[in-house]
């Protein structure tokens, strides 16, 4: 399967490879929405914040899981290898899998990060929702913020549960919409027969509310765990971004980024870490 078309990625790549500096402290690693501990960051503080608010998102979903020495684990839609970085940093003896559909993403990935101490690192490009691994063969697999490009989210999390072992966990974080948006967001769909899609952000597919993460999982032999919103403690990120895109002269991004904005600050859209869990099964 090609990847898919996400303007904004062309946008950053096109940056970095002409050397903005900006835009390499702020996106040259994590490409990621930020967690704040205080949500009402100045303007400016927040800018140069960015690039700590990003791994401090990380670290949260990392939480989660949470990882131990000698785990492998997989992060899908990998980007440029932030998370596998943090992994790398912070950890020893772990089997790193990072993985992409954007064969640019990887390159960059595999450039930046080196495997440390003990650590493993493999790069794969492939299909989030078709994984070239082996069934019980992960203990964690991390998916930060990319699952609504995906083309079927039912059929990742069913990836997800085959190549989990018993026990092993799912972490991933999403824009969760509540559930009239969510109805209608589908009904839109099924109108036009295609998910929603921008000039800055290509196809997203915000459909799936709480209730349905947690029915779809279930059927699907994974066990909704925990589910944390920490949407208050990402808003700043919209001002950095809405000011990266007005930087590089893309008008049309800033508004994009701002419609999303407004619906993060109603409590239409929340942003969301979910956890999942798949079951040991019980003995004879």
């Amino acid at each position: 399967m090609p990847a898919p078309a996400l303007p904004y990625f062309d946008q950053v790549l096109q940056r970095l490879a002409a050397g903005d500096p900006q835009l390499e402290r702020c996106f040259g690693n994590h490409v990621h929405w930020g967690y704040w501990k205080d949500p009402n960051p100045s303007k400016r503080s927040a800018l140069q914040e960015f690039p700590q608010a990003a791994e401090a998102l990380t670290r949260l979903m990392l939480d989660q899981a949470p990882i131990q020495a000698g785990q492998s684990v997989l992060d899908v839609g990998c980007g440029f290898g932030g998370t596998i970085a943090s992994l790398n940093q912070h950890w020893d003896g772990l089997a790193l899998t990072g993985l992409n559909l954007d064969a640019r993403q990887i390159e960059r990935a595999r450039q930046l990060v080196q495997p440390r101490a003990a650590n493993t690192i493999e790069w794969i490009v492939a299909d989030a929702c078709a994984l070239p691994l082996a069934a019980d063969s992960l203990d964690v697999v991390l998916a930060v913020e990319c699952i609504f490009h995906f083309p079927s989210r039912q059929a990742f999390l069913q990836e997800a549960q085959r190549v989990l072992r018993p026990g092993g966990r799912l972490v991933l974080s999403d824009f969760v919409p509540c559930r009239p948006l969510a109805i209608l967001l589908r009904a839109l769909q099924s109108l036009h027969g295609a998910p929603f899609s921008n000039d800055t952000y290509g196809p997203i597919d915000c459909s799936w509310d709480q209730r349905r993460y947690a029915s779809q999982s279930k059927s699907l032999g994974l066990e909704l765990s925990n589910d944390v919103d920490i949407t208050v403690h990402t808003l700043p990120t919209y001002a950095v971004v809405r000011e990266l895109f007005r930087a590089m002269g893309a008008d049309r991004a800033v508004r994009d980024t701002a419609q999303i904005e407004q619906l993060s600050r109603w409590g239409w859209m929340r942003y969301r870490i979910l956890t999942f869990s798949k079951p040991i099964a019980a003995g004879p």
